[in-house]
């Protein structure tokens, strides 16, 4: 095989990472984009010669002004879309927030209309349902100890 032919084969698929994290009642805390209806968590893509962990510290402290802890990765989804591009999306464990630093948010305006703790059994309602199952994933993955593998917010089928 040609190296162009293989080169063209080569998935290049976009990166995203963001955060969950969590108030001392353990709610999730989610943003609400001022360019789409639903809810979503705090990150965004990664840019050109950025890992997914520098991309979601610098996307939190971009969207939200804070620079908390991010921690371990939860999960890591394989999102293939035609209409949209192939996409690796992560998240990663940013803990709980301490009060101080809740209380130091302050949002991107050209972003994000609003950031609020959530009970996970309002994601349904506030996610997308992809976007839903992976955020769910993720809590689950906190206490399991292990990165999560996804296709499309779901764990994969045999």
């Amino acid at each position: 095989m040609a190296d162009n032919e293989q080169e063209q084969r080569m998935a290049r698929p976009r990166m995203a990472a963001g955060a969950l994290f969590f108030n001392a009642d353990g709610h999730v805390l989610l943003v609400q984009p001022s360019y789409k209806p639903m809810w979503e968590v705090p990150g965004g893509y990664v840019e050109h010669a950025e890992s997914p962990l520098v991309a979601c510290k610098r996307e939190v402290q971009e969207e939200l002004g804070i620079t908390p802890q991010i921690g371990r990765l939860l999960v890591v989804d394989w999102a293939p879309s035609d209409a949209e591009g192939d996409k690796v999306l992560y998240i990663f464990n940013g803990d709980e927030l301490a009060p101080e630093e809740v209380a130091a948010i302050k949002l991107a305006p050209d972003e994000l209309l609003a950031a609020e703790f959530f009970p996970p059994e309002q994601l349904d309602d506030l996610l997308i349902p992809r976007l839903s199952r992976r955020v769910k994933a993720a809590i689950a993955s906190r206490t399991s100890g292990g990165p999560v593998y996804l296709e499309h917010g779901q764990g994969p089928t045999a």
